[in-house]
């Protein structure tokens, strides 16, 4: 698939501070591109630059093959934003919000089709400081629909969401992936971006430190496979002596480190003739917010080149 959003070389420096310190990714039509980062990070910056309120200090950006900073007239006709804490008009209604987006955007958006679509048509005449917080979310993508986009800017969407209004959410960026729509997602939600995203880049002082499929930057920075086994501390040594394979006793259970996944059925095979007494067991791997954690730790730790961030 061609890219829809291009970055090479960007950079954005407020004086001797580096927001943004030379970052290069790309994304595809029609995915999903989760964009993470801890507090601080660039992560905005980057965002601000792409949708066209930012200039840069150098590098090209193209979205949808524009630039955003000299072409954003035009691209803003192709690209629907939810802001981080989206807020709207006190007592304007959902339906009436979304005639008023028709009016800016020049377009004949059917308000009834939008609400439906994003769960809230029951609240179409309510005003909107009535509205949950999950409601108004519910909203602010509404209304980042209103002029078709190709490309959706969510920043944040589901941030203090209950679990059912951010799984509501999850099923229309969904729908939209489905569609062919790009979806630029930023979100503190380690394991929506896993769910969500067909690829994922980590920023860190202002650097994309880890890029690829959830799965891949998993693999790559993540730590093995372990088995762990209810049973006392004796059956550590016992299996490393055994078989090879690292273990360790911690908080009643021994956890082994495995080289493959055919190393489960060698380790309970050697558990059971072990004649310890044992109780149960559970497989565990890293998922993309333990790598995250991880990434972002050493990072702090002073593993990063000296510069400034933010």
């Amino acid at each position: 698939m061609p890219a829809a959003i291009e970055v090479r070389g960007l950079t954005k420096f407020y004086g001797e501070v580096h927001a943004v310190n030379g970052i290069d990714f790309s994304v595809r039509e029609g995915e999903v591109f989760a964009f993470l980062g801890p507090n601080g990070a660039g992560k905005t910056t980057t965002v601000e630059i792409l949708e066209g309120l930012r200039k840069r200090t150098s590098g090209d950006v193209r979205v949808l093959g524009l630039d955003p900073w000299t072409k954003g007239a035009e691209l803003h006709r192709q690209t629907g934003v939810i802001p981080q804490d989206f807020r709207f008009f006190d007592k304007i209604h959902p339906k009436e919000a979304i005639e008023y987006y028709g009016v800016l955007f020049g377009t004949h958006p059917d308000p009834e089709t939008l609400l439906r679509r994003v769960g809230l048509l029951e609240k179409a005449n309510a005003r909107y400081d009535t509205l949950s917080g999950g409601q108004k979310q519910k909203l602010g993508l509404a209304l980042a629909l209103t002029n078709d986009p190709k490309v959706c800017f969510l920043d944040e969407p589901t941030t203090g969401l209950d679990p059912q209004a951010r799984r509501a959410i999850w099923d229309v960026i969904r729908q939209l992936r489905d569609e062919g729509r790009t979806v630029f997602l930023t979100t503190h939600y380690l394991e929506e971006a896993e769910l969500l995203a067909n690829q994922v880049a980590i920023i860190d002082h202002g650097r994309v430190i880890a890029a690829g499929t959830p799965a891949e930057i998993i693999d790559q920075h993540g730590k093995p496979d372990r088995l762990k086994v209810q049973a006392p501390p004796s059956l550590a040594p016992y299996l490393h002596d055994r078989l090879g394979l690292e273990a360790r006793a911690h908080d009643g259970k021994v956890e082994v480190t495995m080289t493959d996944k055919s190393d489960a059925l060698r380790v309970l095979s050697a558990v059971e003739a072990s004649g310890l007494p044992w109780e149960g067991f559970a497989t565990e791997k890293d998922t993309l917010e333990d790598v995250f954690v991880a990434l972002v730790g050493r990072m702090d730790e002073g593993d990063v080149k000296p510069g400034a961030h933010r």
